[in-house]
């Protein structure tokens, strides 16, 4: 049996709680994924995994072993990169991906001057509002906007960014100044589609500094740039972070309303999942980027001008 194969497919079952989820991601049948491990557990003499019709989960020597064999799954791969000189030369292939309007508008500039600067590595720069995940996605580092739920991810810290209540002018002027967050409950307000608390916004009392939420019943429901453009266009008030709102803020067609409210403000990240050694490409990335972002994320702890 090639050991170093079923070693790969029993740390797929585990890191995916399942046999069918490790079988599709490594696009091989159930049944020889099933085989692999079983053949692995009679050449160890022992039992790895104990299968329910619900989920998997490891034995005392299991957990020893599938320890030992990530270590060595991880030496193998390094060794590989190295072989291939990751770790001489700053070459390869990056995948990045971010926000869409934040990558495109402050990300995309930086990937442009260090393709600029290191012309063997090329680089995806995928944008999208969503999460994706790494590890399933082979995406090598992500910015994060927003608390990080997975204490696997390795994160570098390069800023915050605030959420901001806002409306345009004639919002204001047609319903007034809301004074407290339960005054937003009457009035037409627009959600973001596909979050997972579309009609729910938070906040923080001034007083007490506790955390409260508006049950907001949505006058409309779109993307994250769109809820931009109909805030402007007066469909109602909005949440929005605070580089999406900058320009409409600059210039007035858009003015932020419960300040004293405000919630905390989400840390944003350059995480990746590499562990051990990281490649060049992605070193000479980190270092490149993360002192430039943090200057452009410093520009959003500041009230805009006008």
């Amino acid at each position: 049996m090639d050991r170093f194969e079923a070693m790969e497919m029993l740390l797929a079952a585990v890191d995916r709680g399942s046999l069918s989820a490790a079988a599709r991601h490594l696009r091989v049948p159930v049944p020889t994924l099933s085989r692999k491990v079983a053949d692995l557990e009679a050449l160890l003499g022992t039992r790895l995994l104990i299968r329910t019709t619900r989920k998997l989960s490891l034995t005392d020597a299991g957990l020893a072993y599938v320890t030992a064999a990530r270590r060595i799954i991880e030496q193998v791969q390094e060794a590989e990169r190295e072989a291939a000189g990751e770790f001489i030369v700053p070459r390869g292939d990056l995948i990045i991906t971010a926000p869409e309007t934040f990558g495109r508008r402050h990300v995309l500039p930086i990937v442009m001057d260090f393709l600029a600067l290191f012309p063997q590595i090329n680089v995806r720069l995928e944008l999208a509002n969503r999460n994706a995940n790494l590890f399933d996605d082979h995406i090598d580092m992500a910015v994060r906007i927003g608390r990080l739920p997975d204490s696997s991810m390795i994160a570098t810290r390069i800023g915050t960014m605030r959420a901001l209540t806002c409306a345009s002018p004639a919002v204001i002027a047609g319903h007034g100044v809301p004074q407290h967050p339960r005054d937003l409950e009457t009035l037409p307000c627009i959600a973001l589609d596909g979050a997972t608390a579309a009609s729910a916004w938070r906040f923080r009392d001034p007083e007490t500094g506790t955390l409260m939420e508006a049950d907001l019943p949505a006058r409309l429901i779109t993307g994250a740039e769109a809820r931009v453009e109909a805030a402007i266009a007066g469909a109602g008030f909005a949440r929005l972070l605070h580089y999406q709102a900058w320009d409409a803020l600059c210039d007035g067609r858009l003015v932020t309303v419960l300040d004293a409210y405000e919630p905390d403000p989400l840390p944003v990240h350059l995480i990746h999942v590499t562990r051990g050694q990281m490649p060049l490409k992605m070193r000479r990335f980190l270092d490149f980027a993360a002192p430039r972002l943090r200057q452009v994320i410093a520009q959003f702890t500041r009230e805009p001008a006008g």
